[in-house]
């Protein structure tokens, strides 16, 4: 183990360790976000709007203005034209920088004001002093920390560390990739004559060859952390395929699907390995994902193991409760259910039927993790919408179920769902470690949704067609706008929609239903639509996942320009479900920005789960698919998935050749890049 890092013993070190650059290797791969041009000057007759530009000229006019608020201003000329400098914050110092009569440089970004071409918080410096020969790189910093000082901390590292390279010569030749220590000095200090658009869209040969780094060390870390995990111990629960699992086979009212019979035959298959099965299974909304978590469950029952199913929100929660209690109770086996709405009497007869281990499957919310919770013999932790539960709680759920046997430590079988399907790239990148199962079929006699687009002015057509649907004896769903500022306004227009609703159409019954509800009424406005006791239920996205009505047949989406694809495409999913034509209707407000266009368009032209996921991955970047695994920190500081897919697969490439011919390698690589991440990763 390492020393300890030395207390910094300056404010430039406090700032420099802020920022994570504790020793040489960390500064030399702390590198540039831009680059600016400072190596000629202009005339300001050729500057224009929303480019960067370099002038010289003499102060003409400056002042102190006060309205419309307080503010410095300069104009200089330089017998080409004039331009005006503002600075909206100053001090006196930068005063006297503009005084009338002095020649000065200035360098910023040139856009239209009122008076013409004008420069907003301007780097200014003297006239006529040397130009740089190269450009001057921009690196990312911190509150007080200059660049002046940043650059200084990270010459003086790159005198000092070792640029040697990780990757063996046979490797670089075969993916193309120039010297690590070339790379560096090209992206700290570029020569004269590189190209500035190169390195700015990072299409430079030294850009590729981090990228491909970062990339590799990646991959690197991911196949030692499916290696270490294959090191791990667990109860094979092979389950006897003959006993609970073929008596749920022979009891489904219906037929599996070839997908569903495919991925059962994965999971079963690992869950009697003697290493944690660590799976996820994803399934596009309706794929049926709910019955393959119930053989799971029967195969770990059958080998005398718990099962504890996790999901999100309560709603969700109830819907697999209610699912697999009518499947799974007939065939005799102990369903208990667990949410922290429970009464005390009720949350304590679960909590001992629990540890006594009658209960054989759980299913609840986080109330699961609770430090009172304790499993008999959990074998199976089951995860919906896993991306949902911060790594902490995954791993509280897995961490009840860990004993020690024979002095060995037993690790839970873990199989985590979601029906936000991973685009392929975001999979290979992020998910590498994992197995994935993938339901690729919907179940037979579901009509395909018709999806409209509807601006808000035309709302009593839309009001007409919920008639028209309640009529022939369909139900429907009323979602209202995502309000971002704030959950209680969400709730306001969900309240003051339901009255207009209540008003607008009074024949009809018309439910209501948020996350505020508590879930003892949550639950009966939920069964009484699931009853048909109410026919338009007014919702806000609390109804995203895990509600399953086969009778609504419609669905009004308010403002859907406020919503992200991939919760679009999940509140589309909760109609289309019985074998009657369902309708979605994206109702949105005019104008639309090209982004909310984009992304309307995107709902229209496809149901596809994977094309959408792809587009809102082109939209919003990872995050969003990866949930809380970005816990505040880059998810990649270089490389880009979204454009470096052909980098993610030979990095993929590489990486087993590194791990297979070249070991030592291997690890030099993943010390220069993963130090201090690895656990971040494995999150």
């Amino acid at each position: 183990m390492g020393q300890p890092a030395a207390r910094p013993s300056s404010l430039v070190e406090r700032k420099l360790h802020h920022l994570g650059l504790l020793d040489p290797s960390d500064f030399v791969v702390h590198l540039p976000i831009r680059y600016e041009d400072e190596t000629h000057v202009i005339p300001i007759l050729s500057v224009f709007s929303g480019a960067p530009a370099q002038v010289e000229g003499v102060v003409i006019h400056s002042e102190v203005q006060y309205r419309p608020r307080r503010q410095l201003q300069a104009v200089i000329d330089d017998g080409t034209g004039t331009l005006l400098l503002r600075w909206l914050n100053f001090y006196p110092s930068q005063q006297k920088q503009v005084a009338v009569g002095k020649r000065i440089r200035v360098r910023g970004e040139v856009r239209s004001g009122f008076s013409g071409f004008e420069m907003v918080h301007p780097k200014v410096t003297v006239a006529g002093t040397a130009l740089p020969t190269a450009l001057t790189p921009v690196y990312p910093t911190t509150d007080g920390l200059s660049q002046v000082s940043l650059r200084k901390a990270i010459d003086q590292a790159l005198g000092v560390a070792d640029l040697g390279d990780t990757l063996p010569r046979e490797v670089c030749d075969e993916y193309d990739l120039i010297p690590f220590a070339d790379a560096i000095r090209v992206l700290h200090h570029p020569p004269a004559n590189i190209s500035y658009v190169d390195l700015i869209e990072r299409g430079h040969p030294a850009w590729t060859r981090i990228k491909f780094d970062e990339l590799l060390a990646q991959q690197l870390s991911l196949a030692a952390a499916r290696a270490a995990r294959r090191a791990q111990q667990a109860y094979p629960l092979s389950g006897g395929r003959g006993t609970l699992v073929q008596a749920l086979l022979s009891s489904l009212p219906f037929a599996l699907t070839a997908a569903q019979e495919r991925v059962i035959g994965e999971i079963s298959h690992d869950l009697s390995r003697s290493f944690p099965m660590h799976r996820l299974l994803q399934g596009d909304v309706g794929s049926g994902k709910t019955i393959v978590a119930a053989f799971a469950a029967a195969q770990a029952i059958s080998s005398s193991s718990q099962v504890a199913i996790m999901a999100p929100t309560e709603i969700l929660a109830e819907q697999h409760f209610l699912k697999l209690v009518s499947w799974l109770e007939p065939l005799g086996v102990s369903v208990a259910w667990l949410t922290g709405s429970l009464s005390a009497k009720a949350r304590k007869a679960a909590t001992e039927a629990i540890e006594s281990g009658r209960a054989q499957l759980v299913i609840g919310t986080q109330a699961l993790i609770q430090d009172k919770v304790n499993f008999a013999n959990l074998g199976l932790a089951i995860l919906d919408e896993q991306h949902r539960f911060g790594v902490g709680q995954r791993l509280q759920l897995s961490r009840k179920g860990e004993a020690s046997h024979g002095g060995t430590l037993k690790i839970p079988h873990q199989l985590s769902m979601s029906a936000t399907p991973i685009p392929r790239t975001l999979a290979m990148t992020f998910f590498a470690d994992l197995d994935v199962s993938v339901i690729d079929e919907l179940p037979p006699g579901r009509s395909p949704i018709i999806t409209k687009l509807i601006a808000d002015t035309r709302r009593d057509e839309v009001l007409s067609h919920v008639i028209a649907e309640v009529l022939q004896g369909r139900q429907a769903y009323w979602v209202c706008p995502l309000v971002e500022e704030s959950e209680a306004l969400q709730l306001q227009t969900a309240v003051d929609t339901h009255l207009q609703l209540v008003q607008a159409l009074p024949d009809i019954r018309v439910g209501l239903i948020h996350g505020r509800l508590p879930s003892a009424a949550k639950q009966e406005v939920m069964n009484d639509f699931r009853a048909g006791l109410i026919d338009l239920l007014v919702a806000t996205t609390v109804i995203e996942v895990g509600v399953d009505v086969p009778n609504a047949s419609l669905m009004i989406i308010e403002h859907a320009e406020r919503f992200g694809l991939a919760q679009l495409h999940q509140l589309r999913g909760r109609v289309g479900r019985g074998s009657q034509q369902s309708i979605c209707v994206l109702m949105f407000q005019p104008p639309l920005s090209a982004v909310a266009r984009h992304r309307l368009r995107a709902m229209y032209e496809t149901a596809d789960g994977f094309e959408i996921a792809r587009r809102d991955l082109e939209q919003r970047g990872p995050g969003e698919f990866l949930g809380v695994r970005q816990s505040g920190q880059e998810l990649l500081r270089f490389a880009s998935i979204e454009t470096d897919a052909l980098l993610v697969e030979r990095a993929q490439d590489a990486a087993r050749e590194l791990r297979d011919r070249y070991p030592e390698h291997a690890r030099a690589h993943l010390q220069r890049w993963m130090r201090g991440k690895q656990d971040f990763l494995r999150s």
